[in-house]
């Protein structure tokens, strides 16, 4: 079974049956049919073999991004530009997929990129609070009860065939902080490693993100440090002065050849 099967069958199957906090609201576009049929295209696009990837972590989907799409960090503009599907969801732009396709595009593209990763998120269903994203995690009550469902959504995709040695959690604090305990309990990856969230780069480093977005883009850079080092060092804002110490590109040597 192909890693397109897998992942659309996990999607379909998506539910929360829990009583939410007061006035929270779950975003399932898994139920919209326009939505599932873009699911249905670009994982059948970039996921059609049985190849291991590398699982990257986010905290939960946007309202203008994979909460409409159902593809992570993917809003309807970026999903036409980028990855050549067309569709009639209304043309909103996310901050984050801005940055990941700026970091997939230096890489070499979404072929190159899907071939070595698969982009999830700790809660695979986004919630909205007032008409405004929120956080499994800014909400107490309802990161408790939606612990089950992060658990259950980890292991199912990891039973995919994805690589258990390394993930990646985007989100260095609290993202990290509620992955790392749960990681203690479940022993789901044998390393994790935090980077900055693409959200907090564009809010807060946009200045610097071609930098960041272009130490990927030569293909001998590819060829000579490996794929995931090249690709995750797009994520490392304000390496310099905040990651050397324990973020260098030799952290990310021995998860290249994998």
């Amino acid at each position: 079974m192909y890693l397109s099967n897998h992942i659309l069958n996990f999607l379909s199957h998506l539910q929360l049956t829990i009583q939410l906090p007061k006035g929270v609201h779950v975003m399932n576009p898994y139920l919209d049919l326009a939505a599932w049929k873009l699911c249905e295209q670009f994982y059948n696009k970039y996921y059609s073999d049985d190849a291991p990837r590398v699982l990257v972590l986010g905290i939960n989907p946007g309202r203008f991004g994979g909460g409409i799409t159902g593809i992570p960090f993917t809003d309807p503009l970026t999903l036409e530009k980028e990855c050549g599907i067309l569709n009639t969801l209304k043309k909103k732009t996310e901050l984050s997929a801005e940055f990941i396709y700026r970091m997939i595009r230096a890489y070499g593209g979404p072929d190159q990129f899907y071939r070595r990763f698969y982009i999830s998120a700790l809660s695979p269903l986004g919630f909205i609070l007032d008409g405004k994203n929120l956080n499994y995690y800014d909400n107490k009550e309802l990161e408790k009860k939606v612990t089950p469902f992060i658990i259950d959504s980890v292991r199912a995709q990891l039973g995919f065939g994805i690589r258990d040695d390394v993930c990646f959690c985007l989100g260095e604090g609290e993202n990290f902080k509620f992955l790392s305990q749960l990681n203690s309990s479940h022993h789901f990856f044998e390393r994790i490693i935090p980077l900055a969230h693409p959200r907090f780069i564009m809010q807060y480093r946009r200045k610097k993100i071609d930098e960041y977005a272009d130490q990927g883009g030569q293909g001998d850079r590819v060829r000579k440090h490996g794929a995931e080092q090249v690709a995750l060092l797009a994520l490392l804002a304000d390496r310099r002065a905040r990651y050397d110490d324990r973020l260098s590109i030799d952290h990310f040597s021995h998860y290249a050849a994998g």
